[in-house]
């Protein structure tokens, strides 16, 4: 006899093909919004840490606004800063006293975001090397016992090297004039030497010091301080960011050629940037005055208006008084685009599609409607408060 063979019809196998397609379909549709949902978690965890790392930063950098810059100068002085346009607008040079913050609002140049502000910090602690991070002093041995005649200088060490370019600073002029930068002819920095420092740069005084501060390695200065700029360009944008969106860049100005180095990215996927000022302009201690990046839209109960506070952040004493306190806020959006999630964030106003960059009436609403797919992205404004610590 023949043994009975059975199996599968076709129909039979049919049919489990298409209750396997309907199970791994059922499944898919489970387990792909998971997957989406955990790199877009994952690209806001890191886009959070970019925030939390760049715009510390930024405000560690304007802390240090004015750190090691002269209040005077000894003679007349010329020098130079950024040789290229935009930056060249913000210059002090050739010879007026530098300004510690300077600013500009909505600013339209090319390579630089939806007419962002743009944001510049003055001081000799912000450049990329590390002989800027470094200071000494160099003072009159007061050591009574000695004959005056044969008094030596006594140094401070912090690791400047022998050649690094340095300027000298006196701390203390008079009882009204102070942080006089000190010049040999019309020549306002020295190479540093732990041993042989140029006497024309050294105090002749008992019981005086001067300052030194770090500017650059081995070039020749062109400015007696280093000088980064902010501002949120349109170039090297990741692919996970949204179109018409930039990223907010930190750049040194060279002290060989004045050219612009970048010191590195700041915050990815950034539509907007906005700077506003608060100022004492009753001089009694108290900020009572808010500003946009410009001086030109103003809100004050002590007095400020467009043209006394436009003054003041034209001149480097009365900004340096009146300043107290600065506010940057950034526009950027959280992660990558998401199909499955819509934006809802909107400010409160006449503009049904805006967010307010800003406070008390300045900065702006941006429009986020003008980038494809808004919609489907999760925007934040980074709010920074910083008051800067060496202004006085």
């Amino acid at each position: 006899m023949m043994k009975r063979q059975e199996g599968f019809s076709l129909i039979e196998l049919m049919v489990a093909i298409a209750v396997f397609i309907l199970v791994i379909a059922a499944a898919a549709g489970v387990f792909g919004p998971l997957v989406n949902q955990f790199k877009q978690q994952s690209k806001t965890a890191e886009t959070n840490i970019e925030g939390i790392v760049g715009l510390e930063l930024l405000r560690i950098d304007i802390e240090h606004a004015g750190h090691g810059l002269p209040w005077l100068f000894q003679n007349i002085i010329n020098y130079n800063e950024a040789a290229a346009a935009p930056a060249n607008a913000f210059n002090d040079a050739p010879s007026n006293l530098p300004r510690a913050i300077v600013s500009g609002n909505n600013v339209n140049y090319a390579n630089i975001m939806n007419g962002s502000d743009y944001l510049i910090i003055k001081s000799t602690v912000v450049s990329r090397n590390d002989t800027s991070q470094r200071w000494s002093y160099i003072a009159i041995d007061n050591d009574p016992t000695n004959d005056p005649d044969t008094e030596t200088k006594a140094w401070g060490v912090e690791d400047l090297q022998n050649n690094n370019r340095v300027i000298v600073i006196k701390p203390k002029v008079s009882e009204t004039k102070f942080r006089q930068l000190v010049m040999n002819g019309n020549t306002y920095f020295a190479n540093y030497s732990a041993t042989s420092f140029p006497l024309e740069f050294a105090p002749t005084k008992p019981f005086e010091y001067f300052l030194i501060y770090g500017i650059d390695p081995d070039t020749d200065p062109r400015m007696p301080f280093n000088r980064a700029d902010y501002f949120v360009s349109t170039t090297n944008l990741p692919q996970r960011c949204a179109t018409n969106t930039g990223v907010l860049e930190k750049v040194v100005v060279n002290q060989s050629d004045g050219g612009l180095t970048q010191f590195l990215p700041l915050l990815d996927c950034v539509a907007d940037m906005q700077i506003i000022y608060r100022l004492d302009m009753d001089d009694n201690g108290e900020a009572g005055t808010y500003a946009d990046a410009d001086g030109s839209n103003v809100s004050s109960t002590d007095g400020g208006n467009v043209t006394n506070v436009q003054q003041t952040m034209g001149d480097a004493e009365l900004l340096r008084n009146r300043l107290k306190e600065i506010r940057v806020y950034v526009l950027a959006h959280e992660g990558q685009i998401d199909r499955f999630f819509t934006f809802s964030g909107f400010t409160l106003g006449a503009c049904p599609t805006c967010i307010r960059v800003g406070e008390m009436g300045l900065g702006r609403d941006f429009d986020i409607s003008t980038i494809p797919d808004y919609l489907n992205y999760r925007w934040k404004v980074y709010t920074l408060v910083v008051r800067p610590q060496n202004l006085r």
